[in-house]
């Protein structure tokens, strides 16, 4: 019962400070008129509850979207590299409703000039994986599977450049990231974007052993929902024909 008694009060406390922080949003920048209670309240969690904080970041992602989304959308015909190297695919959702994502990382190829178009690439992704949420849900899980990846695949600006665009224009959406198939190699290039994760976020981040791929993922997936990649039912669909 004290328990109950205690979410219900962290509950109105939260329900509260959306109120306050919609107020003092919307006097700076009207378009916030738009956005629903679910959204001011991600980026309120993803600031610890803190109404300076959260305010800031919402107004800097309002700022963001206009200059980066002027027609509210990307077009594929925006990032045709991207969608050319077929590395990212969304299909099923695990036992939470959460949308399912792998991302394979040794089909990521950079290219003179790839970082804007990259940049986009990121945005056209999140905003068909958020779009594909069910009614009430606000998360998805990926699963970035690092096989085969080398120094040719490295690409410590497009990793840090999705990180931010993650962290800070789509905050509390990421529900867990599953890392498979690590090589050794790959770990020059993560302990140079480890320092730039926020601790919210290293908190989702599993690294799974070969060995216990299957059963880990199983723990969050159905088996009919599990891409048939990792021993599931699900073919994988990438995500510009999802």
């Amino acid at each position: 019962m004290e328990m109950e008694a205690n979410g219900l009060e962290s509950n109105e406390i939260e329900k509260r400070k959306v109120g306050i922080m919609r107020v003092r949003v919307e006097s700076e920048d009207p378009s916030a008129k738009d956005l629903d209670d679910f959204m001011i309240r991600r980026f309120l969690r993803a600031r610890d509850l803190d109404i300076d904080k959260a305010s800031a970041l919402l107004l800097k992602y309002l700022s963001w979207r206009r200059a980066f989304l002027p027609n509210g959308s990307i077009s594929e015909s925006q990032i045709p590299n991207e969608l050319a190297q077929k590395k990212l695919f969304m299909q099923g959702h695990d036992k939470k409703g959460r949308p399912i994502i792998v991302v394979f990382s040794a089909k990521h190829i950079p290219y003179e000039g790839n970082l804007e178009e990259f940049k986009r690439y990121v945005v056209y992704c999140l905003e068909k994986i958020c779009a594909s949420m069910p009614r009430g849900e606000e998360k998805f899980i990926a699963i970035a599977d690092i096989e085969g990846w080398g120094f040719t695949n490295s690409d410590i600006r497009a990793y840090l450049a999705a990180l931010s665009i993650l962290q800070d224009c789509y905050p509390e959406r990421l529900g867990k990231l599953f890392l498979v198939h690590v090589p050794y190699v790959f770990m020059t290039a993560w302990k140079v974007v480890y320092p730039f994760i926020d601790s919210k976020t290293k908190k989702k981040i599993i690294f799974v052993e070969n060995k216990n791929i299957r059963s880990i993922l199983l723990g969050d997936i159905d088996e009919s929902q599990l891409p048939d990649v990792y021993g599931g039912k699900l073919p994988l669909v990438l995500i510009q024909d999802s």
